[in-house]
């Protein structure tokens, strides 16, 4: 299945990003092989190198705001629950801008599946320090180094009630392109953090390849066991190592579904009289 399209690729050569595209090409394909249409499929985006991506795959999409992706997410698939709606974004517009709408999404167990690219600094303005960002972080905001203790946003996500809790590493692709597919087939919000190293700003690759490993992925819906993995790491230490994999996994009623249950306006047929409205 052809998904390229005619944009340039800017991101600079060698940026984790690469490896977040071949993955969700990888995964896409597959969701299509296995019965989703091609056209039922958005991307939601907002601004920063994350973002660049729906420009490099021949699907539906929507460019919003920066912070304002998962809200915009969640007008689309209310409008349309048909839609299998997926959102791309960066840890700063996430973490920073927009976490409420984060949180919220979470809460509501609305049914989109986000991702996001987490290099760990405001990377398309040359480095400034994130949430996420370790403490000491040196950039153009922070030149003596960030005094602030890192967020972490799987921590953050359990105690929001996130139905699906997973982190990837964009150079396990075919690990991440799993994740990916689990997370769209998932009914409910389903959240993917992405370890993306930039290569210009905060190059993490060989700190997160000497640290990174796939986590056992049982008792999925413990939350006890879950917290137990995601404080494996808290985004700050160096001498831990990192899991990634499916945290946590339980089952309940998505957003849409439990609004619709009783009317469904989407399954009404109705006669709108255009020019009666325009009047």
């Amino acid at each position: 299945m052809e998904l390229n399209t005619y944009a340039k690729n800017t991101w600079c050569p060698g940026c984790g990003n690469f490896g977040i595209l071949i993955a969700l090409k990888q995964a896409i394909s597959s969701l299509v092989k296995g019965g989703i249409a091609k056209e039922k499929i958005v991307m939601v985006s907002g601004i920063g190198c994350s973002s660049k991506i729906i420009d490099y795959l021949n699907l539906n999409s929507f460019s919003s705001l920066h912070g304002r992706p998962i809200i915009s997410a969640e007008g689309i698939k209310l409008g349309n629950p048909g839609l299998e709606v997926m959102v791309f974004a960066g840890d700063g517009g996430t973490y920073n801008e927009g976490i409420s709408h984060l949180i919220h999404a979470a809460k509501r167990n609305s049914d989109i599946t986000v991702l996001i690219h987490d290099n760990r600094s405001f990377a398309l303005t040359t480095s400034q320090f994130t949430a996420t960002s370790p403490k000491g972080f040196k950039g153009k905001s922070t030149p003596e180094g960030s005094i602030e203790e890192p967020l972490n946003p799987l921590k953050l996500m359990l105690a929001s009630k996130a139905t699906f809790i997973a982190r990837g590493y964009s150079s396990k692709t075919e690990h991440l392109r799993d994740l990916i597919i689990e997370g769209v087939q998932h009914k409910g919000f389903s959240f993917i953090e992405i370890l993306q190293p930039c290569i210009s700003f905060f190059n993490t690759f060989q700190f997160y390849n000497a640290r990174v490993y796939k986590a056992k992925e049982d008792n999925l819906t413990s939350e006890k066991e879950a917290l137990k993995k995601i404080e494996e790491w808290d985004y700050n230490k160096n001498n831990t190592r990192i899991p990634i994999g499916i945290f946590y996994k339980i089952q309940k009623p998505a957003y849409e579904e439990s609004l619709f249950k009783d009317f469904n306006p989407f399954k009404k047929e109705s006669k709108v009289d255009l020019k009666q409205i325009l009047k």
